[in-house]
């Protein structure tokens, strides 16, 4: 099996996309051969069946020009012709590939959860073969062609082993608390910290720890209006600290070292399910979220870790309830979630998923 993978780059000091290095690893152990056509290539660690063309240029014309140039070679040319493209994230990979893979008969699959419904998805998805996604709810377009494959979580690495265990320290002490996540104002940070300011005012005791990048000037600007926002509460000076985005490899060892994530991503239409939510629950750390598609996900548990969006009250709630229930059914809670993230949203799982799609197109 040979297969093209279309990203933005491979990096794995990357804040957003590292982790697309994990996807085409998993694909290489399933194929011959895996070509990925990015931007750029920096640091990684992928295995000798993986070989890059790049497409970086100065300008965005030239960069299209030398991605249709680098495309072309790939599906026209080479031979034997690959048995897919899979472009991830950026529907415009898929348009600009497309008129080549359908002149090669090379097979089109999309990657894509996002809640953003753009012109361009549209096309992409009338033109790709195959749509994947998380789920049903984290593809803003209704289209027979999507196929669920669960998030890609490498739960040999984001485990409870090695640190901690999930639930916090026997001791008890204040609850560690921590949000990972682009700076985006639809991340919800703003409800996360009113929510947290009210569970200190009715007796909370706390730390939270929030950290993303900020690579937009939006997202720079909001970073400092949520500095200022800690800087002018009592309840916040001093219990909340705003750094920088984690080193890849250093996550998994900061989720064991911490009672709760918080995520209050607040998607437009349909919704995003953030990685770093089943990475953390992949760690045995209970998730308190509001976003409405992690309802089954985080039901049927003895804590309750759901709330309303755009609910700071409700969450103030739900972090006293979570200081409240002690160490073990928070433990209990964490494992409880691994055990779904393993049985639905592991690396595995996921590349069996795609290599199946891709044999079964080659079949047809």
């Amino acid at each position: 099996m040979r297969i093209v993978f279309v990203t933005q780059t491979v990096d794995a000091d990357h804040p957003a996309l590292a982790q697309t290095i994990d996807l085409v690893r998993a694909l290489a152990t399933r194929s011959d051969s895996v070509t990925v056509l990015c931007d750029s290539v920096r640091r990684h660690d992928l295995p000798d069946n993986v070989d890059f063309r790049t497409f970086g240029a100065r300008t965005r014309a030239g960069r299209g020009f030398r991605f249709v140039r680098a495309a072309g070679a790939i599906v026209l040319t080479r031979r034997p012709r690959p048995d897919a493209a899979l472009v991830h994230m950026v529907p415009l990979f898929l348009l600009l590939l497309a008129p080549l893979a359908k002149s090669a008969r090379v097979p089109l699959l999309l990657w894509y959860t996002h809640w953003n419904a753009s012109r361009a998805l549209r096309v992409a998805t009338r033109l790709a073969d195959t749509v994947l996604s998380v789920d049903r709810r984290s593809f803003p377009i209704e289209t027979s062609k999507l196929r669920a494959t669960g998030h890609a979580i490498d739960v040999d690495r984001f485990t409870p082993e090695g640190g901690l265990p999930a639930g916090g320290p026997p001791a008890g002490g204040p609850l560690r608390l921590l949000a990972l996540g682009r700076m985006a104002r639809w991340k919800g940070y703003d409800t996360l910290l009113e929510g947290f300011r009210l569970a200190v005012e009715r007796g909370l005791q706390a730390q939270l720890e929030l950290r993303g990048p900020a690579l937009t000037d939006d997202e720079r600007a909001h970073a400092a209006e949520l500095a200022q926002i800690v800087d002018g509460s009592e309840q916040l000076r001093g219990r909340v600290r705003i750094e920088p985005p984690l080193p890849r490899e250093e996550i998994p060892a900061q989720l064991r070292t911490t009672d709760a994530l918080l995520s209050t991503t607040q998607p437009r239409g349909n919704a995003t399910l953030d990685k770093v939510v089943y990475e953390a629950a992949a760690c045995g750390v209970p998730v308190v979220a509001s976003n409405v598609a992690l309802e089954e996900f985080l039901g049927d548990l003895e804590l309750e870790l759901r709330f309303p969006p755009r609910d700071p009250d409700a969450l103030a709630r739900i972090l006293l309830g979570l200081a409240t229930a002690g160490p073990e059914a928070r433990r209990a809670a964490g494992l409880e979630l691994r055990r779904r993230v393993v049985a639905q949203h592991s690396l595995d799982s996921w590349a069996d998923a795609v290599t199946a799609l891709v044999a079964a197109r080659a079949r047809e």
